[in-house]
């Protein structure tokens, strides 16, 4: 039998009231979940996660024209870094590197 746990990182977390709590919580997540992948604050209007749906946790590449390239599943059984990378890898390649 397949048995999903979720990290307790993931359960145990606050709603930040400021930017500045918001920031040091995504810190927190970024070191004990250690993904490899930059972390990117939104703003405490969500105005990026109310544009692209990104809850709970998503992973977007956004083209040179603006357009999504990749969107990743949902967090956080969806969150895959490596995928994303391979996706960056064949839009580089269909770009040329022109992209880079």
């Amino acid at each position: 039998m397949l048995k999903l746990t979720r990290s307790k990182v993931a359960t145990d977390i606050y709603d930040p009231k400021t930017i500045e709590e918001r920031r040091a919580v995504a810190g927190q997540c970024e070191t004990a979940l250690n993904y490899g992948v930059r972390t990117y604050i939104d703003e405490m209007d969500d105005a990026v996660n109310k544009a692209y749906a990104a809850f709970p946790t998503r992973l977007y590449l956004v083209g040179l024209d603006g357009r999504v390239v990749y969107a990743g599943g949902l967090g956080p059984y969806g969150f895959k870094p490596a995928e994303l990378g391979k996706a960056i890898e064949k839009y580089l390649a269909k770009t040329d590197g022109s992209a880079a």
